[in-house]
């Protein structure tokens, strides 16, 4: 008996540590020396160091002078992450998005842009599109008495090609550029 039960227990205990612990400490130190960035949340700091949040986690933006992001239906909690699960046909996201859209409709620009009424998969996307960025450009440069130039000049400063995919903004980094704009109402 014993020569089937010391195998099995040794086994045991060198799978715990080898998948347990040195496992996750060798990939864990690997990606602090190969990606530090990445491997601590990609957070974005203001000029005096403090953490102003994540480039991967959207935030909610509210007033006049902010770029808004994509509505959440987990109020931008990582929690609650996930969509609504409303289907097409459910009056309550006709009537989600239609307040939404009567929120940031813009008079003369047309119709509000998609990403602007739609949540994401997980409810937590920090990007928009550039049309979307676009369409707040005229609001966001009236409320903070900027030219609609030096606003425009902001989205395509933190306009990001990836390798994959079509261009997008963050927009937790372009309010903080707007942020930091010296003429910028604060």
């Amino acid at each position: 008996m014993s020569t089937i039960v010391r195998p099995a227990v040794s086994l045991i205990v060198l799978m715990t540590l080898i998948t347990g612990g040195v496992y996750p400490l060798v990939v864990t130190g690997v990606a602090q020396t190969v990606f530090p960035d990445q491997a601590n949340g990609s957070l974005v700091y203001d000029d005096q160091d403090k953490v102003r949040g994540s480039e991967l986690i959207a935030q909610s933006f509210t007033g006049e002078e902010w770029f808004h992001p994509r509505p959440s239906a987990g109020a931008f909690a990582t929690v609650s992450s996930g969509a609504s699960n409303l289907a097409p046909s459910n009056p309550a996201l006709a009537t989600r998005v239609a307040d939404d859209a009567a929120k940031e409709t813009v008079e003369g620009q047309g119709p509000v842009p998609l990403n602007l009424l739609t949540t994401s998969g997980s409810g937590l996307d920090p990007h928009l599109s550039p049309a979307a960025a676009d369409y707040q450009v005229t609001r966001v440069a009236t409320a903070r008495h900027l030219s609609r130039e030096t606003v425009q000049r902001l989205v395509s400063e933190n306009t990001y090609n990836p390798l994959i995919g079509p261009p997008v903004v963050n927009v937790l980094a372009l309010n903080q550029s707007l942020s930091e704009l010296p003429t910028a109402k604060q």
